[in-house]
């Protein structure tokens, strides 16, 4: 309590002439001011923030619990994956794709080009770096920022005015608790941990879940000579990626500024129906509401297919429903069916991590630590809060947020600044006292 008394005391002189100031209270803790704000996730959303914030002159600091930048594409993907959308609707602010890309990148590519991002706007993130909390302490006025590191002893806290949450929707495996799962006795992996089906050669593989990655990972079983199943527990809109000589995404939003949303929906399910026929046949019933409405209202983004339909249409992925439970080397349904199977893949998704450090409740839900404000709302809280990255819009959304926050920080950058510089012509008599 003693040390923290006097980390207050100290920060409070040092802050307003000092604009890198560091306070040692020994081997345990170390606290450290930055005059800009702290990001946390140098994922797409916190290299987005970042950059926007250095072409606006406004310094940051990026912390990162991984070893890398983008750590869920470098060290959580599988290897066939590719931008879902065109290049041209996920390029971040400032940088677009290499002109040699193709309209949709491969995960190396991806990779590449975030690299190159953050090399251009000399974006260097403190890695190794997990936050433990952060939390806004009204007397200070400024943000606490606790964190760890499992290659260095001792606790550092940075102390900072603004606070960037960027660590995003896909923070956290979602792991489903399934009955028997300890009974199994295969192998059982997150996609998370899934890279390739070569592993899987000439073995019988269930894949749970009909999103994008689950679809992506049955055809890629398929593609290494497995024996893929796909559960479907719910209803899916699978629409082709490409129509019309255009990409469905973009085709979409050219609609969109001339139609209303159930209009283009209409269109989407009435195109759909002619390339890839009535999806319904093979047991993957579509919702009762168009795909781009769906996405508003719950986030849920439609399956664009590319080539898994083809792989179920023919019989090479068999559809399952949901799972009762699990037993030795087998699963049994709750149709009652019990199969046999060698492994099973949970494309089960992934879920925000934010309320497990951030300690606060008015900008966050605790339910799914998303934003309570829904989309285009949802980037400012109190105090120099901003949240990047949770739009459920991909990448899109996270760059339209990062200019947002950009432009308001700057605001109060220079607001403090004019304030600084007229301090700075004060008598040290004076300023001594502040």
């Amino acid at each position: 309590m003693m040390a923290d008394n006097n980390y207050l005391r100290e920060i409070e002189g040092k802050a307003a002439h000092d604009p890198y100031c560091s306070v040692d209270f020994g081997v345990s803790k170390r606290c450290v001011w930055v005059p800009g704000p702290v990001i946390v996730g140098a994922g797409p959303s916190g290299l987005a923030a970042a950059a926007c914030l250095k072409a606006k002159g406004v310094p940051s600091l990026l912390i990162e619990r991984s070893s890398c930048i983008a750590s869920l594409w470098q060290l959580k993907t599988y290897d066939r994956l590719k931008l879902h959308l065109p290049k041209q609707f996920c390029e971040l602010p400032l940088m677009s794709f290499p002109a040699d890309f193709p309209t949709y990148p491969t995960k190396q590519q991806f990779i590449l080009y975030l690299e190159s991002y953050a090399k251009r706007f000399e974006i260097r993130p403190v890695f190794d770096r997990a936050v433990t909390s952060a939390e806004y302490d009204k007397k200070l006025g400024f943000w606490r920022v606790r964190t760890t590191s499992p290659a260095a002893a001792g606790e550092v806290e940075y102390v900072c005015r603004w606070l960037i949450a960027a660590t995003g929707e896909n923070a956290e495996s979602v792991v489903p608790e399934i009955e028997g799962a300890e009974e199994f006795g295969g192998d059982m992996v997150h996609t998370s941990e899934y890279r390739s089906g070569s592993v899987y050669k000439g073995k019988k593989v269930l894949v749970v879940g009909c999103g994008n990655s689950g679809m992506e990972v049955c055809l890629d079983l398929c593609n290494h000579s497995s024996n893929p199943s796909l559960v479907v527990r719910d209803t899916v809109h699978i629409l082709p990626r490409d129509m019309l000589g255009r990409s469905t995404f973009g085709l979409s939003m050219w609609l969109l500024k001339w139609l209303p949303v159930r209009i283009v929906d209409r269109f989407l399910l009435v195109v759909s129906r002619v390339i890839l026929g009535d999806t319904g046949r093979f047991g993957l019933d579509r919702p009762d509401i168009g795909p781009l409405q769906l996405k508003s209202l719950s986030g849920k983004t439609p399956v664009l297919d590319v080539g898994t339909l083809d792989k179920i249409k023919s019989g090479d992925i068999k559809i399952r429903p949901s799972i009762e439970r699990l037993r030795h080397q087998s699963v049994e349904f709750v149709d009652g069916s019990i199969e046999n199977f060698d492994a099973i893949v949970l494309a089960t998704g992934y879920k925000s991590n934010v309320p497990c450090w951030l300690k606060e409740n008015e900008m966050f839900s605790e339910k799914d630590g998303l934003p309570r404000r829904p989309f285009p709302n949802g980037w400012k809280g109190q105090y120099g809060l901003y949240a990047v990255g949770f739009t459920k819009r991909g990448l899109l959304g996270a760059s339209i947020d990062s200019k947002n926050i950009a432009d308001d920080i700057e605001r109060c950058w220079i607001e403090e600044a004019k304030h600084l510089s007229t301090i700075s012509n004060w008598p040290y008599s004076i300023q001594k006292h502040i």
